[in-house]
């Protein structure tokens, strides 16, 4: 039928919807001009400002007019920082990505890993060589895919802006930049966020250690979970550190479940982590509180747990030079 706009304040409204749904429909209004700000574009771009859209994509109501306004919102893609200032995409022609994501056994038939990469200069081809600046070599990309919810779809080109899958040998990390340019530059990691709780972890069957330790290590490398070994031993005792408890749970089941390993874990009382981010630090030489633990994360880079927050200042008051930070970068 026949599509009929009736104005807020014509008297028709009140017959047309009834008493009850024009005294919602006012008071929701009322509540919408109260709590929402004047849409201003620069705020959005600057991230201070959230727009809203109301709809259902159930009864497609709305979504059209989201997606018009969405696309006419976002912007093409950005600047990056690297080691050698920001890549334009606008100017660089050369091929540059960045891996933010990586997956194990997302088709647990084939036992794949993917590594997800977002292109952010220049034009991919399928087959062509790259060089992997962190692995320092060159690789040749391949099974390049695009997903669409449950859907995959190989893929010839790819540009700037792009988002794609490809098949990972275990060499890839998130954070890491492939390029065919001559300066081989690398873009700035992504800040790894400092866990908050503990667990050393142990498995069930001494004999799968091998499936253990490829388990633990590929869903780490994802970045669901953080290990951590103790200092001067090797993978024989592992600590995990994550940021919600949850993640200890979701570990135990994929452990179980893709790997067929059984795990016990014993929490630990660590609170605080911290990164050492002073290059001539010596780490035997430490002074530090009865309650401070030194580890080492998978890049064997040093790291110090605590149980109590005073007893990081005490570290830092006791050891002249030494810089800690909450965040490390992958």
């Amino acid at each position: 039928g026949e599509v009929k706009v009736v104005a807020m304040n014509n008297p028709e409204i009140d017959w047309l919807i009834g008493d009850e749904a024009k005294t919602t429909l006012m008071e929701e209004i009322e509540l919408l001009d109260g709590a929402s700000a004047e849409f201003d574009r620069e705020l959005v771009d600057k991230g201070e400002l959230s727009p809203v859209f109301f709809g259902s994509a159930l009864t497609n109501f709305g979504v059209e007019t989201f997606l018009r306004h969405f696309l006419s919102m976002t912007t093409s893609p950005l600047p990056r920082m690297s080691d050698h200032g920001a890549i334009d995409p606008m100017k660089e022609k050369e091929f540059s990505a960045f891996v933010f994501k990586i997956q194990a056994n997302m088709n647990k038939a084939h036992r794949d890993r993917i590594a997800f990469m977002r292109i952010c200069s220049g034009e991919f081809d399928a087959g062509m060589n790259v060089y992997h600046v962190q692995g320092k070599k060159d690789v040749r990309i391949s099974q390049p895919q695009q997903m669409i919810a449950s859907e995959r779809k190989i893929i010839d080109k790819a540009y700037g802006g792009d988002i794609i899958g490809v098949f990972d040998p275990g060499i890839f990390s998130i954070g890491d930049t492939l390029t065919t340019s001559k300066e081989k530059f690398a873009y700035e990691g992504i800040p790894t966020f400092a866990p908050e709780h503990f667990a050393r972890v142990r498995q069930v069957d001494t004999m799968k250690r091998k499936q253990f330790v490829k388990g633990i290590n590929q869903i780490a490398q994802e970045g669901a979970i953080q290990i951590f070994q103790e200092y001067n031993t090797g993978m024989e005792e592992i600590i995990v550190g994550v940021v919600g408890v949850l993640q200890f749970d979701v570990l135990k089941y994929r452990l179980k479940n893709e790997y067929n390993v059984e795990i016990l874990l014993e929490n630990l009382p660590y609170e605080y982590i911290r990164w050492i981010e002073s290059a001539d630090t010596d780490l035997d030489r430490i002074s530090g509180t009865s309650d401070m633990k030194k580890i080492k994360d998978l890049k064997d880079r040093p790291l110090l747990l605590f149980i109590h927050e005073w007893s990081i200042r005490m570290t830092l008051e006791r050891n002249d030079g030494l810089v800690l930070s909450e965040f490390g970068r992958s």
